[in-house]
């Protein structure tokens, strides 16, 4: 029995053995058909502008289609569950929202954001803001604020879904300034850009996006949330220097189903960065004010770890957390 024992673990330790070679070579040989990249917000937003330019510069380093699927809703989140159903090949990747690291304080699932989820880079991060309409009463963020505490909860905004940057930072700032706001979330930036052109909403909290609509003389910027003022709108504050000790700039990046192989991750990793160095790229993000934001495969696991433990506080914070 025990002889029968010892050839059987021979038998496994050979095949394991003749089994690895072609696994090798198949990472090699990686990619040999094109890959798909779900994005979490809908065409023609800053994201899939953005990340449409990402996805070409990696195709022509890749050897092979890099292809965007769109997939909105769900605060962001639903590329990031569509890898727990996709293969782990590398064959399917998908940007990773800060949405994600919240989901699991404020709904139920059955995977774990930072175990079930293979890091690859961290590319970039949004620039954010509140704007009004140039014809709103609304002219600066005082106002705002006077007109919501002259109105709770009449004030109505809209953002790109609920649990969004966006959607949580109003909520945190309206927190801070003691008023209540009366959300409205969409889908992206299009659908959100459609409301406030439209008055279905009096502000909208949303990255970038807003940028032509500002350029064009249409919306007014009341506030913007990095370290400092963005260069095309040098006259709106930064909630820092409204006296909110909020900086938001909700950086994201690109993952891989759990169990990907390592050389495979690597070999994602190794295109995307170079795509971010290409010119073309650099000119897409700053035609929204975002800029490169690299962290490697292992930096972005480590990111992922640390911002989990931070939204949990957030969350808590504004009482958002779901019930046990």
């Amino acid at each position: 029995m025990i002889r029968r024992s010892l050839l059987g673990v021979a038998a496994l330790s050979l095949a394991a053995t003749m089994v690895s070679p072609v696994q090798a070579q198949a990472w090699r040989t990686f990619p040999e058909k094109p890959i798909k990249l779900i994005i979490a917000f809908p065409a023609g937003g800053p994201t899939d502008i953005t990340m449409r330019a990402l996805a070409d510069n990696a195709s022509k380093v890749l050897g092979r289609p890099v292809i965007v699927e769109n997939k909105p809703g769900a605060g962001g989140t639903l590329p990031a569950q569509a890898l727990q159903g996709a293969p782990a090949d590398g064959y399917t990747v998908a940007q990773i929202p800060l949405g994600v690291f919240r989901l699991g304080y404020t709904t139920k699932i059955n995977w774990d954001p930072v175990q079930d989820i293979s890091y690859v880079i961290n590319v970039t991060g949004y620039a954010f803001g509140i704007v009004v309409p140039t014809d709103s009463p609304i002219k600066n963020w005082a106002d705002f604020v006077a007109y919501a505490k002259d109105n709770p909860g009449k004030l109505t905004y809209g953002s790109t879904g609920t649990l969004t940057s966006p959607h949580l930072t109003t909520e945190l700032v309206a927190q801070q300034a003691g008023i209540t706001l009366q959300h409205v979330p969409y889908k992206g930036n299009a659908d959100l850009m459609q409301a406030i052109m439209g008055g279905h909403v009096m502000a909208a909290a949303d990255s970038t996006g807003w940028a032509p609509f500002v350029e064009a003389g249409k919306l007014r910027v009341l506030n913007t949330w990095g370290a400092k003022r963005l260069g095309k709108f040098p006259d709106a504050p930064t909630l820092k220097e409204l006296g909110y000790d909020v900086v938001q700039n909700s950086p994201f990046g690109i993952g891989a189903p759990k169990g990907t192989p390592p050389e495979v991750v690597q070999r994602l990793h190794d295109a995307f960065k170079k795509a971010m160095e290409d010119p073309s790229y650099l000119l897409a993000l700053a035609k929204y004010d975002m800029l490169p934001d690299y962290k490697s495969s292992a930096d972005y696991t480590q990111f992922a770890k640390d911002t989990v433990s931070r939204e949990k506080v957030l969350i808590e914070k504004l009482g958002l957390a779901k019930a046990p």
